[in-house]
């Protein structure tokens, strides 16, 4: 369910009919005309598009609650070319998504000064369902998009900072929805090729079954090895079904998804082998792997369904779903450290049944005299997991470290009301309570077994004053959390070391205020600037040896994001995106791998004749890589280009062809960079260094695409 369509909202008129209408993906800018006959339609005939008359923007004054908040649409996603699934979610203005291991992993992702390792305090669901894996084995919240095709791609409901009652854990430094398509414009196929062994077809079709009932299926086959000595081979499967019956204000969704990949991981690789330029008497480069070994497998299966109904006072939503998943994981990041015979490989394997839903109800009435809209809602997620650390040698279990079998359930209730104070100033006030019971039966090791329990009340408060000349005004605050790892909170004994360690608690606040502006003053031209400051009671810091992270002292960041989007014409569009962030421990050290800047600027030329272009810059800066700031990671810099051709008159068939250029100038810089103790092999003890995962050099692909 995409909790975002039943927001609250009660605006001036034509803004209140804009927020009527969110969930059907429209959103009024005030002083247009709504071309209501389309909305007749849509109400009578099954997921009908609707349109407004005049120019339209994504995140259109009066369309949302906070400067930082927004919608990206399929057509702006169909502009940039993406190297990894993942990367859907860099249109997030203020969002890098790196890799710092093999393609099949979870991306690295960077926001607001967090290193975000794999998800964690960034909430992502696709079409409802929850992607970040609490208790997971590699890291928590774990949040894997490789299963995600993104031609099916309808919107990306984005919003950051924990102000938003609709969500809970993980969500502190923001959260994304990605819904998919319910019907195709036309059946498609497509085939990709590209350098390094890169191939990847994909095949969709829906069928209008009755009236109001729409099936869309689609499958995709990827493969890959990368610029990478040890070839990648990376192999991925995908399906997708879904049964859509109904209409927006009435209707129901059923969907299947299946999804397998394996592959091999170059992992990170210390600076002193690339300065070296030898290792064990041969030639050592960037793409060249310590241990060849490396890599892993995973799958996802899930059965989920949404229902809905619209009537005149309000909005009812209830949704249900239920996963399948597994990982078998294999990573060296030590080398020899701890292991000198054997080296230090290690696996980290999680197997869990997922089951969760989710229920909503939003409606308009009176609260002392003044227009209201609130809405409640409950969502409850269990999961039942087996997760295992192992010592291993070329993937062969030689010992086990810790197996358990954990459950854990969470229960989030929330409510929130808006308030239309005058014509031009509204409130939102929102509550929000969480609850999560862990259950851990440690199979190594009886004392790290227990349960344990730990609740959290979240206020949130927001105030929007405007629209005035197209602009208006946020302020924004709130209480939000993640979770950590159920195995910390009964944990008393390190199983590897024997050494005696104290239980973390199970929930982890976050607190936060944010003052931004939007405007549209400008023609053409919609922009948006935020200050804001996040405060967090425990810090999730990776760590190299182990290759997870673990919780560390409280932190404070602070920072300002300056956001815009400019369409002087129908046929181009120039998006400029930069984001400045302070960050540090409460004791005044700085937070390793929490970058100071990034940037995305696009250029976007669509539709001249038959022709379409893009041209992206996108930067991560430096950041500290230790506490002192004595080592720092170095910026990285390159440019992504997207060509494509329409051959519709060339052939009289509805195909195109479309070039992408990654890395586009060949730039030398790195994915990921981190500092920590290492050694290897015939080395006389640990070395301090700096460690890399380089990004791709550059890399050509070419995609043809015919239409049925």
């Amino acid at each position: 369910m995409n909790e975002t369509r039943g927001r609250v909202a009660l605006l001036c008129p034509a803004v209140w009919l804009s927020a009527a209408l969110s969930s059907t993906g429209v959103h009024a800018q005030p002083g247009l005309k709504i071309d209501t006959s389309t909305v007749v339609e849509t109400q009578a005939s099954a997921l009908a598009p609707v349109t407004i008359t005049g120019r339209h923007y994504d995140n259109a004054v009066g369309s949302s609650d906070a400067a930082s908040q927004g919608v990206i649409r399929s057509d702006l996603l169909a502009n940039r070319p993406a190297l990894r699934p993942g990367e859907v979610l860099e249109f997030v203005p203020g969002l890098i998504v790196t890799q710092h291991s093999g393609d099949g992993k979870a991306n690295q992702y960077f926001l607001r000064g967090f290193n975000l390792d794999h998800g964690t305090d960034f909430a992502t669901s696709v079409d409802g369902m929850p992607v970040n894996m609490p208790t997971h084995a590699h890291g928590q919240g774990y949040s894997d998009l490789n299963f995600l095709i993104p031609e099916l791609v309808d919107r990306i409901d984005y919003r950051k900072g924990p102000y938003f009652a609709t969500h809970g854990d993980f969500a502190a430094a923001g959260a994304a929805d990605i819904l998919y398509k319910a019907r195709l414009d036309a059946p498609f196929a497509q085939v990709t090729l590209g350098q390094n062994g890169y191939r990847r077809g994909v095949a969709a079709s829906s069928v209008q079954l009755q009236d109001d009932l729409v099936l869309l299926g689609a499958v995709e086959w990827m493969g890959n090895n990368g610029p990478w000595t040890v070839p990648e081979g990376l192999h991925r499967q995908n399906a997708v079904m879904r049964l859509s019956q109904g209409t927006r204000e009435r209707g129901a969704t059923l969907s299947l998804m299946a999804y397998e990949a394996r592959w091999n991981a170059t992992d990170q690789v210390p600076q002193r082998l690339l300065e070296a330029g030898a290792y064990q008497g041969q030639p050592f480069g960037r793409f060249d792997a310590v241990d060849p070994s490396d890599g892993g497998n995973t799958s996802r299966y899930s059965l989920s369904g949404e229902w809905h109904d619209r009537d005149r006072t309000g909005e009812t939503r209830v949704s249900a779903y239920a996963m399948k998943y597994a990982l078998k994981l294999f990573s060296n990041f030590t080398y020899a450290m701890d292991r000198p015979a054997t080296g230090d490989q290690f696996s980290q394997q999680d197997d869990r049944n997922v089951f969760g839903g989710k229920a909503s109800r939003a409606w308009t009435h009176r609260l002392g005299g003044l227009d209201a809209r609130s809405e409640v809602g409950v969502q409850w997620r269990h999961d039942r997991i087996r997760v295992g650390l192992y010592d291993t040698q070329a993937r062969q279990v030689l010992t086990t470290t810790r197996v358990d079998d954990v459950r854990e359930t969470s229960l989030g209730v929330y409510g929130q009301s808006m308030v239309q104070l005058n014509p031009w100033l509204r409130s939102v006030v929102g509550l929000r309570g969480d609850t999560v019971r862990f259950g851990v039966n440690s199979l190594t090791l009886a004392a790290n077994s227990g349960n344990t329990r730990a609740s959290l009340l979240s206020p949130k408060f927001t105030l929007v004053a405007g629209p005035w000349a197209q602009t208006e005004f946020f302020f924004n605050t709130g209480r939000g959390f993640h979770s950590n790892d159920a195995r910390g909170t009964t944990a008393r004994i390190d199983p590897k070391t024997g050494d005696a360690v104290a239980a973390v608690p199970g929930l982890v606040a976050a607190r936060g205020w944010e003052l931004g502006v939007r405007t549209e003053a400008l023609a053409q031209l919609q922009s948006s600037l935020a200050f804001w400051r996040l405060s967090s009671n425990s810090e999730l810091v990776y760590v190299g040896d182990a290759g997870t992270t673990e919780a560390s002292a409280a932190s404070r960041r602070h920072g300002v994001e300056f956001n815009n989007r400019w369409t002087p014409t129908p046929h181009f569009l120039l998006d400029a995106d930069v984001a400045w962030t302070h960050a540090r421990f409460v004791n005044g050290e700085r937070i390793p791998n929490a970058v100071d800047s990034v940037a995305s600027i696009a250029a976007t030329v669509k539709d001249l004749g038959p022709w379409s272009a893009s041209l992206q810059w996108r930067y991560l800066g430096p950041g500290a890589l230790v506490e002192d700031n004595s080592v720092r990671s170095s910026s990285a810099s390159t440019f992504n280009l997207r060509v494509t051709r329409d051959l519709l008159a060339l052939t009289g068939q509805a195909s195109s062809v479309t070039v992408d250029v990654f890395n586009l100038f060949n730039r030398r810089v790195n994915d990921i960079q981190y500092a920590y103790a290492s050694q290897l092999p015939g080395e006389a003890g640990p070395v301090n260094d700096r460690v890399i995962h380089p990004a791709e050099p550059r890399s050509l692909r070419i995609t043809y695409r015919t239409r049925f």
